[in-house]
């Protein structure tokens, strides 16, 4: 692991990170979730982060987002510990979250509200409409949206406040299969355009191969990083490719998910 006073300030840092929670049947005993957790992100990288249902990725996206805290172990934002929510991590949701009785405009606009930077940064508000297609959805309400552009209104309502980091937990999950990959191709033109460092929490294979520049595989509760994969295939990426598919098959069957031959 690089020494703290070396890791660049948009680099991402999990070292030894141990969670655990109450157990349900026997409050006074405590299930493990989180069972030594290491890893790094380094600036602009784009990693995906995989595993079983129950396996503790959703918990460890709010340990870095600061909405809990850790049992063991560190957790830091280049040479910062992360101790409790900031703008510097944004974190979006499968559900869009987006406020229903505000305009696409006022919901972009509401973290830099909530900051008191609205008057410094009001011109950005646009070009962060423009930046996600939005703009001539401006005084439109959430309820008029699609789904795909409710997610962009959020994805654009976090990366106003130009986080070093981009925590994304399913953020596609509740879209239908096309709608879904569409969204794909939005999140990577986004990704490409400011190279924002951004952890995605997905269940897909083919989002995390189409997507990651690594793909991080996580155990069953409580969950470890398992094996970690370098996705070299050059983008874009073609869904069909023998090498996506080599790829794919090989992911499958490292979890047990291929099935029978």
């Amino acid at each position: 692991m690089v020494a703290v006073s070396e890791v660049d300030p948009a680099a991402l840092v999990v070292r030894n990170v141990e969670k655990s929670f109450p157990a349900p049947e026997t409050p006074l005993s405590r299930r493990q979730v989180l069972d030594n957790i290491s890893f790094s992100l380094a600036p602009g990288e784009l990693v995906s982060l995989i595993g079983p249902s129950g396996c503790g990725k959703s918990t460890l996206l709010r340990l870095i987002a600061g909405l809990d805290s850790t049992d063991e172990g560190d957790l830091l934002v280049g040479p910062e510990p992360i101790t409790a929510p900031n703008a510097e991590r944004g974190l979006v949701f499968q559900d869009p979250n987006l406020f229903p009785w505000l305009t696409v405009r006022r919901n972009i606009e509401s973290g830099l509200v909530a900051r008191g930077l609205l008057h410094e940064k009001k011109n950005e508000v646009d070009e962060f409409m423009r930046l996600v297609g939005l703009e001539t959805f401006a005084n439109v309400y959430p309820h008029h949206l699609s789904g795909g552009m409710a997610q962009r209104a959020a994805l654009a309502r976090a990366l106003i406040n130009h986080p070093k980091v981009l925590l994304l937990d399913e953020p596609l999950g509740a879209l239908d299969a096309f709608t879904r990959m569409r969204m794909q191709d939005e999140v990577l033109r986004l990704w490409q355009a400011r190279r924002t460092t951004m952890l995605l929490v997905t269940h897909d294979i083919d989002e995390a191969i189409y997507m990651s520049d690594r793909i991080m595989i996580m155990t069953p509760r409580p969950g470890r990083i398992e094996r970690t994969i370098e996705v070299t295939l050059n983008r874009p990426r073609q869904r069909d490719s023998a090498d996506f598919l080599r790829l794919r098959s090989d992911i499958l069957n490292f979890l047990h998910f291929a099935g029978t031959k």
